[in-house]
């Protein structure tokens, strides 16, 4: 392409449509309509635990009861610790300290790991139990919902590793990181101590 058909076409190209409403929050607007389908998904996920709960109350009280509220707690102080460390990791972008940026994304990065091993040594325990997603309809819903916000954990440490530390990129991976963290802290109440 020549230099003149590149600035005609410049020139004639129609101008870029706005985002409205999403152009003013912080990283991509297409993350924040990948946590808004999430969020739904989620929330429909939560709505249906809290009836099958409200259904079987008794049920769900036993298998509470077999449920480690310790483990919960922990990866609850682990995530939220790392989302900490995501905004501190912003705030520190945003100061033009890059390298200290890219320490706090390494540090929460490091924080969803343990998390993962915890759920993981959480998920082994009730297997060595004889626990498992068919055991009954509360561990169903516990190990579909659990399992599910742990492949987001997995997802959101892959975007976290894969964001340059730019303004736009950095806030895009910790949007969906705060996201994470937004739905255990609701799951953790719902699941491990509700009733």
């Amino acid at each position: 392409m020549t230099q003149l058909h590149v600035e005609e076409h410049a020139a004639t190209a129609l101008p870029e449509a706005g985002w409205g409403p999403l152009a003013g929050l912080p990283g991509h607007p297409m993350m924040w309509v990948l946590i808004a389908s999430e969020l739904a998904v989620f929330g429909a996920l939560i709505v249906a635990f809290g009836i099958a709960g409200a259904l079987e109350p008794d049920l769900f009280a036993a298998g509470r009861a077999r449920l480690d509220p310790l483990l919960g707690g922990i990866n609850t102080l682990v995530l939220v610790t790392s989302g900490f460390l995501a905004a501190m990791a912003v705030a520190a972008a945003d100061a033009g300290r890059g390298r200290t940026a890219r320490l706090h994304v390494a540090g929460a990065i490091l924080l969803g790991g343990l998390f993962v091993v915890v759920k993981l040594v959480e998920y082994q325990a009730k297997f060595a139990a004889g626990i498992g997603i068919e055991t009954d309809s509360f561990f169903t819903l516990y190990f579909l919902v659990t399992g599910f916000h742990l492949l987001h954990v997995v997802l959101g440490m892959v975007i976290l590793a894969a964001i340059t530390v730019t303004d736009a990129d950095l806030r895009t991976g910790t949007t969906f990181w705060h996201m994470v963290d937004l739905v255990w802290v609701v799951l953790y109440p719902l699941v491990y101590l509700a009733g």
